[in-house]
């Protein structure tokens, strides 16, 4: 996690990847975030990536300080009118370093998250580094859910990683791959088996 744009980079140009060859008739999938396709998934990413902090602010503005509104209103301004022009348009977004007023490392936890909000519904698997995955856990760990984190979520929980050197609380205890953590704690539903121990159940009633 020590340079958050290394890996938002990287990322970026992986997920671009993953989704090149995609056969149109997929990209109506329904994502992992509800009411959301694949499709609208990477033109979020597209907006996120293109948004500075005068544009969120504005952006939220126009949208009367409704943050979903100004989500949707950003997937309708960056969804192309194929799944080729929305591609196109995430391409030109590899290299930017623009960021909404936020710590810097969400960046990297959005890149994750909805990465797999488009992989795991498509069948992709992603080898991330568990490391930095942890990071990411640790991340939402301490930000409330006000802001898109996990704090009040995994308050009384023990979350413990099974691929990486992660422990955070010392509550029910809850055990499973950095990833899979990370999905639970940001609200995704993770396959079964995927997380096990008493806290497991907590995590799923938070979905």
């Amino acid at each position: 996690m020590t340079d958050v744009w290394k890996l938002v980079h990287a990322e970026r140009a992986a997920l671009l990847a993953d989704l090149r060859d995609l056969p149109d008739d997929r990209w109506d999938t329904p994502s992992l975030c509800p009411g959301w396709t694949v499709h609208d998934v990477l033109a979020h990413l597209v907006d996120t990536a293109r948004t500075t902090r005068t544009r969120f602010v504005l952006g939220m503005l126009r949208a009367r300080m409704d943050f979903d509104r100004q989500n949707a209103a950003g997937v309708a301004r960056e969804r192309g009118a194929t799944p080729e022009e929305t591609l196109r348009r995430f391409a030109a977004c590899l290299p930017l370093t623009a960021t909404p007023p936020a710590p810097l490392a969400t960046r990297w936890v959005e890149m994750v998250v909805h990465g797999e909000d488009i992989r795991r519904p498509l069948g992709i698997v992603r080898p991330y580094g568990p490391a930095a995955v942890a990071g990411a856990v640790q991340v939402q760990a301490r930000t409330s859910v006000s802001f898109g984190g996990a704090r009040e979520t995994v308050s009384g929980l023990c979350l413990r990683a099974t691929d990486a050197d992660l422990v955070i609380g010392s509550g029910t205890e809850v055990t499973g791959t950095a990833l899979a953590l990370l999905l639970a704690v940001s609200g995704r539903p993770v396959r079964p088996g995927e997380l096990v121990g008493p806290g497991a159940a907590v995590l799923a009633r938070a979905e």
